[in-house]
């Protein structure tokens, strides 16, 4: 989760914030990471923002969640807690010295949990996570959803609030999709039909086309449909064609999982992160003592079409690109019986991809539209044979 959040500067830095286990590379013990930067690029760490508290709404975890600036300006950050009684509840924390341009320090609302699971609301207690960034509607109320299930009808549950402290459930959920399973970090965000510039989350109008982006339980894939939300009926509605499911739109035919947005007020984009989770089997990622890496951030559009998202690295990565540099080494060994024999067979790249089992493998494949004045049709199909190969006939 990244936000940049001004102090009065163009240079003002964009603070990231993720999951992490100061322990080692398995799951478990996590604390929200912070890093800052100025570009997106180079990153400064800096001590964990939130950790799990004694007591609280977060006694046995602190979960995925997002921020959101308010009207007077100051950064919040609602995410899931696990509490005492393992149910996933969500939780407001607040910078503890809003004049800090790093928001290091972070406090917890006293009156947390602000939304739980309960009996009158019947919310499914251990699927109840990975609130959004919020929205204000035309009636100053924000808004907030949260990925929920009810058997396998995945569903967006919709939370509304005056004053982003005491919510209130709506009656019915922003969205729902029969077959689909857990809907995890859930991101509701719109988007111009008329440049590729970004536009901030409370948008609507004129101009302007919605994005719900799902990160689907089961397959552990990121999926988004295009649409239209109905700020009267609190609604979004896909447009024609949309699927809801795993044979939707994804952002990544990689891996590529549980993604989040922000708009960049500054750029006026809209930025796009993701985690690459990891591939290989656990024992080989403890031994290499970490797991999972953060894609390189892109910026996302409407393609002219208005059927899907575009997306291309941002515009800093260049920086990355310097000029290439050939070195010759020539060194003598005078005891040639001593010199080490070195067996090359490890670089092999058959057996770092196809030929190993225990990698992640599949097939996939898409949709093109055809023009039916063209007699011949070429494919092209690709098989991704390992996360960083790919076969292409």
């Amino acid at each position: 989760m990244a936000r940049r959040v001004k102090f009065g500067g163009i240079l003002d830095p964009i603070r990231f914030w993720y999951y992490y286990n100061p322990d080692g590379a398995d799951w478990g013990n996590i604390v929200w990471a912070h890093s800052t930067s100025l570009d997106l690029v180079n990153w400064t760490p800096h001590p964990p923002a939130i950790s799990p508290s004694q007591h609280g709404g977060d006694i046995n975890g602190c979960w995925s969640g997002s921020t959101t600036i308010l009207l007077d300006g100051k950064p919040v950050i609602l995410y899931t807690g696990v509490d005492s009684q393992n149910r996933q509840v969500q939780v407001l924390a607040m910078p503890k010295n809003i004049s800090d341009p790093l928001l290091i320090e972070w406090v917890k609302s006293p009156l947390n949990p602000l939304m739980a699971p309960t009996t009158m609301n019947k919310i499914n207690a251990s699927s109840f996570r990975d609130p959004t960034t919020a929205w204000l509607g035309p009636d100053g109320r924000w808004r907030v959803i949260i990925g929920s299930k009810i058997n396998r009808r995945g569903l967006a549950i919709l939370y509304t609030s005056k004053d982003f402290v005491h919510w209130i459930k709506s009656q019915h959920p922003l969205h729902f999709a029969e077959n689909s399973g857990m809907w995890e970090c859930p991101d509701f965000f719109p988007v111009s039909t008329d440049s590729q510039s970004g536009v901030d989350t409370s948008m609507v109008g004129l101009g302007i086309k919605d994005v719900l982006k799902l990160s689907l339980d089961e397959t552990k894939h990121d999926y988004y449909t295009i649409g239209t939300y109905n700020r009267d009926k609190d609604i979004y509605i896909p447009d024609k064609g949309s699927v809801d499911n795993d044979s939707g739109l994804r952002y990544d035919y990689g891996k590529f999982y549980a993604s989040k947005t922000f708009y960049d007020s500054v750029k006026q984009l809209r930025i796009l992160w993701g985690w690459i989770n990891e591939s290989l089997p656990q024992p080989e990622y403890v031994k290499q003592g970490w797991s999972g890496v953060q894609a390189i951030p892109r910026r996302i559009w409407l393609d002219k079409s208005r059927k899907q998202l575009v997306q291309w690295p941002i515009s800093e990565i260049e920086m990355l690109r310097t000029n290439q540099a050939d070195v010759e080494i020539s060194f003598e060994v005078l005891e040639i019986e001593k010199a080490e024999i070195i067996d090359p067979s490890w670089t092999n790249p058959q057996l770092l991809s196809s030929l190993n089992q225990n990698t992640d493998k599949t097939t996939y494949g898409a949709f093109v539209e055809v023009d039916p004045t063209h007699e011949q049709l070429s494919l092209r199909s690709l098989r991704l044979i390992s996360p960083t190969i790919m076969e292409i006939h």
